[in-house]
């Protein structure tokens, strides 16, 4: 089952891009933009993750984090901080009150996806698996290895990070501008074209002579990780 992640920030642009990414990783996501109405939704129904603004009308999230953490329900409830304060004494704030970790405004992406995944994998080991595998492809995330039918590949880091982006959502078609912006990061001014100089590198690299290619083109649209693989 997918991990739920609540998203309580008032920026409507930066709630739409965490929207985005995470669900392009695969959580079902639910935003929220006042703190009031994150302290209900947490008392109704608490997700996986919590990813949290410091300042919202309603309710500051210093003051959610302090509600949550004293019910018994949400007491373990992972928590990241989002806010545009970055002095010291601000984030042993924001630390000591409950948050399990804190990013300042503006951050990039993959940096916030990395400490996402980094906190479920130590609260929710068993949800977030290190290990995917399709047929005889296996990716190692923490590794960072790739066996095919139990013959170790080696590809470049941009070509693990294409590979792993797309092992993790089989079958969903991606275009090129959301895979430069889910694997390279959207604050990366580069040509669409480079998608296709790494697809064909991953081809290489994860296709050996007779064996079936685990990449799907869908033309004029993008690229997918062929569902049917390994079936």
């Amino acid at each position: 089952m997918a991990l739920r992640v609540l998203i309580a920030e008032d920026e409507e642009a930066l709630a739409v891009l965490l929207r985005y990414n995470l669900e392009a990783e695969g959580f079902v996501v639910e935003h929220v933009a006042r703190g009031d109405e994150a302290d209900l939704r947490l008392k109704e129904d608490p997700p996986d993750l919590l990813l949290l603004d410091w300042m919202m009308p309603g309710l500051s999230g210093i003051e959610i984090c302090r509600r949550l953490r004293a019910r018994k329900e949400t007491a373990r409830l992972p928590v990241i901080m989002l806010t545009a304060r970055g002095e010291e004494t601000d984030r042993v704030r924001g630390l000591e009150t409950g948050a399990d970790d804190y990013i300042v405004k503006p951050f990039s992406v993959p940096e916030l996806m990395a400490r996402v995944n980094a906190l479920l994998r130590r609260t929710k080991p068993d949800h977030l698996s290190d290990r995917l595998e399709l047929g005889d492809l296996l990716v190692d995330r923490r590794a960072k290895r790739v066996h095919r039918a139990g013959k170790e590949l080696h590809l470049g880091p941009t070509e693990f990070r294409l590979l792993e982006f797309l092992m993790q959502n089989p079958g969903r078609v991606y275009s090129r501008s959301q895979l430069l912006d889910g694997v390279w990061g959207r604050d990366t001014y580069i040509d669409e074209r480079t998608v296709d100089v790494h697809v064909g590198r991953l081809r290489k690299a994860v296709t050996r002579r007779g064996q079936k290619d685990p990449i799907r083109t869908v033309r004029g649209t993008g690229y997918a990780f062929d569902e049917t693989f390994g079936g």
